[in-house]
């Protein structure tokens, strides 16, 4: 049977990789819910295992969390503030520091995904409509809000996953994650400035402005009030953060205006059940004891990946090769050390921008901009990505290594 686990695994672990099989069609949700449900199947699991294995708590504070920024799209926020911040009267480097932070601060409550998708298509006809150069800022957006994400436990699903299973205290994160998380993003600031060196214009001037959705003034405020009183109550009640999430979420769906079908239809299911194929996956391999076995043998060779620089190198690594939430599904057994929760959030996250395929925000920009004519290939995207991902790490690597010291 373990031979049987160590197969399923490595397939599903190269769905990953490659974003799916060969000659199926099965993208990374698919293969791994192909894999749970084949573990299940040859009684490598029972059902009630494979249920017990998945982390419902990170799945409630995820699905919590789409519907609150469901209902910031549905009541025009993101197309709102995307609006004003591009209306702003600076001038074009300017205008980028002001959209890099606001998008930062958007993705640290709502999540970078759901931010890029309702912002780019807007940014897009705004930087048109002031004959900008939509690039820099269609990168900048995409960089930020990766960065952004890092900056609390509920800007992205990785964070959530980490922040959940290892009970990290919210406010403690955010102050861990404040000082890599702002020089990020005034790197991503002037790698973007400096490499666009004037051209800011495009050579064909302002075009007509596109018509646009009117702010629900009641509904986000209805959203931000939720938004706030969670944040609120993460920081200071003793709650469990997925209960306050879900009752959130609760008092949203009960509106006289937005259906709930419109706004469950907004929910990313295929996340949630990627999330859940991987939980059982994961499960089954550490069953066979292999995991363990594997990381005494690392230690035996010196690498310890309980240690912060070697589970640093492996974070950065995989979050390349299979993504930043298969990553930390694998490394967070052994997240041992004080600082491993902190470490594992800010790395597997800020890897997310080395190339466009680390991170789903960085696709979304990139398919955004095909849409609207835009192109922005993986080299356009390696020239801010690869210079960025490595000055914020080393950024990270020093911040980390000081705290560690700190902490004897």
């Amino acid at each position: 049977m373990t031979t049987t686990i160590v197969a399923v695994f490595v397939l599903v672990y190269l769905g990953m990789i490659l974003g799916g099989l060969p000659f199926l069609q099965l993208d990374r949700t698919g293969v791994a819910l192909l894999g749970a449900i084949a573990l299940i199947g040859c009684d490598a699991l029972s059902l009630e295992e494979a249920a017990l294995s998945i982390h419902l708590p990170t799945l409630i504070l995820l699905f919590s969390f789409m519907v609150l920024s469901a209902q910031m799209r549905m009541g025009g926020f993101y197309d709102w503030v995307t609006r004003r911040v591009a209306a702003l009267p600076l001038a074009p480097p300017w205008l980028l520091g002001a959209l890099v932070f606001a998008v930062a601060l958007l993705s640290a409550v709502f999540s970078n995904d759901v931010v890029c998708l309702a912002v780019a298509p807007v940014l897009i006809d705004t930087c048109r409509r002031r004959g900008l150069q939509p690039v820099p800022y269609l990168l900048a957006l995409a960089c930020a809000s990766n960065i952004g994400s890092a900056a609390t436990l509920i800007g992205n699903p990785q964070n959530m996953l980490i922040g959940e299973t290892l009970h990290l205290p919210f406010g403690g994160y955010a102050l861990e994650a404040a000082a890599p998380v702002l020089a990020g993003l005034l790197l991503t600031w002037a790698l973007v400035v400096w490499q666009t060196r004037g051209e800011w214009l495009l050579a064909e001037g302002a075009t007509d402005a596109a018509e646009t959705e009117a702010l629900d003034r009641w509904q986000t405020a209805k959203g931000l009030t939720v938004a706030a009183v969670l944040l609120l109550a993460f920081l200071f009640a003793p709650w469990p953060r997925e209960v306050v999430a879900l009752t959130g979420a609760g008092v949203l769906l009960m509106s006289r205006k937005f259906h709930s079908s419109k706004m469950l239809g907004l929910v990313d299911w295929e996340l949630l059940v990627l999330f859940m194929g991987l939980f059982v996956v994961n499960h089954a391999l550490q069953r066979t004891g292999l995991p363990a076995q594997a990381v005494a043998g690392f230690a035996t060779l010196g690498v310890r990946l309980s240690e912060p620089m070697p589970l640093f190198g492996a974070s950065f690594v995989l979050s390349n090769i299979v993504s930043n939430v298969p990553a930390v599904m694998l490394l967070l057994p052994v997240a041992k050390h004080a600082l491993a929760g902190p470490l594992l959030a800010l790395v597997s996250t800020l890897a997310g921008n080395l190339f466009i395929v680390g991170s789903i925000a960085n696709i979304i920009v990139v398919d955004a901009a095909a849409r609207a004519g835009i192109a922005i290939d993986w080299r356009r995207h390696a020239r801010i990505g690869v210079p960025l991902t490595l000055a914020t790490l080393a950024v990270t690597a020093g911040y980390l290594w000081l705290r560690a010291r700190a902490l004897g």
